[in-house]
């Protein structure tokens, strides 16, 4: 499906550096994500990655996020964005940021 680049230019992907991550209780696959997008305050991301990376190799990791997808609960907890991750036979491959240059969180990805 073919989309016009004023549909592309709704999504709102930014860089964001994850300050924490903490497995869900009664979860087997989530994790609770604190993310800084360049905000006011952190945004809480819920994403199912637990049994593909662990806190140690999230944290203080930029990544890419979906900023302005609608807010949504996951087992009772609001996530406030999408993690962006390519699917290699249905295993997520975080997108991550070039360190090359420092890109601060929040930088709009166009």
């Amino acid at each position: 499906m073919e989309i016009d680049y004023k549909d592309f230019l709704k999504l709102d992907i930014r860089v964001g550096l994850v300050k924490s991550c903490e497995k869900i209780p009664k979860s087997n696959n989530l994790y609770k994500l604190m993310v800084d997008c360049g905000e006011k305050d952190l945004r809480q991301i819920i994403t199912g990655i637990v049994h593909y990376y662990t806190p140690e190799e999230l944290i203080n990791e930029k990544i890419v996020v979906l900023t302005n997808l609608k807010p949504r609960k996951i087992m009772g907890i609001e996530s406030q964005g999408m993690l962006l991750a390519a699917d290699l036979n249905n295993e997520p491959f975080l997108l991550k940021i070039d360190e090359k240059k420092p890109i601060p969180p929040g930088a709009k990805i166009k």
